[in-house]
């Protein structure tokens, strides 16, 4: 189990620039959000983030939690296609700096340490972001993409999915 506070991300481009040493303390958890389906769009992969860890030596001394998605060459403490995503206000839109991050790889459970009375506030408060896409093929996507969960599927009425094929 990991008991740590968590450092907010937006966006992968928001923090990792190859050419800049990567100095957060040991025991950290790296949030990087809006990755998802809706967010990304797309659901970026992940390997150049967990590379770029892992070259300035800090790959095995943190965690990341994303609504994005990882490769099979991924490797550390990574918990992908966390949701709901951000992009739709899901529980990792609320996380701030600081905050306490539980993650237990034994018993499959990620949380954060917050009163249900602060989550609801902060859920209240929670204003969505401007997206970037705001026309073309990546904006349509994003207004009709579901949520990983369901296959991301995309369709019109794709987010409002319940059910996918697999599911059958």
């Amino acid at each position: 189990m990991v008991r740590t506070r968590a450092e907010k991300l937006q966006r992968i481009a928001d923090r990792f620039d190859p050419t800049e040493p990567y100095y957060d303390p040991e025991g950290e958890v790296l949030v990087i959000r809006y990755e998802g389906p809706r967010g990304g769009p797309g659901m970026r992969e992940m390997l150049a983030t967990t590379a770029a860890l892992y070259g300035q030596g800090m790959g095995s001394k943190v965690a990341l939690i994303t609504d994005g998605r990882f490769s099979g060459a991924t490797r550390g403490f990574c918990v992908g296609h966390v949701g709901p995503e951000a992009a739709g206000g899901g529980p990792i839109a609320l996380l701030r700096d600081g905050d306490t991050i539980e993650l237990d790889a034994e018993a499959g459970t990620l949380s954060a340490r917050l009163s249900d009375e602060e989550l609801a506030r902060r859920k209240r408060d929670w204003k969505p972001r401007d997206p970037e896409f705001t026309s073309g093929y990546l904006w349509k996507y994003a207004q009709q993409v579901g949520s990983a969960l369901k296959g991301a599927v995309t369709h019109p009425g794709g987010a409002a999915e319940t059910a996918c094929y697999a599911d059958y």
